[in-house]
């Protein structure tokens, strides 16, 4: 059988923590940041990790599982 491909689009979102916990990026950062508030840009600015839920899915596009 060949090998399964990782998905491109998500080792580009997607990094593994030491613990093995994903990490992501928060969406809403890229453009039209005028009408958001100060706070809320730099609070989207911390990095955030993958819900639970959703785990096993970038796992598999990440080819881990």
């Amino acid at each position: 059988m060949p090998k399964m491909k990782t998905n491109s689009g998500a080792k580009k979102r997607f990094a593994l923590t030491g613990s093995g916990k994903i990490k992501r990026k928060h969406a809403f950062k890229s453009h039209i940041l005028t009408k958001k508030s100060t706070k809320r840009k730099r609070n989207l600015t911390h990095i955030g990790l993958v819900d639970k839920v959703d785990v096993n899915n970038v796992k598999q596009l990440l080819c881990l599982k």
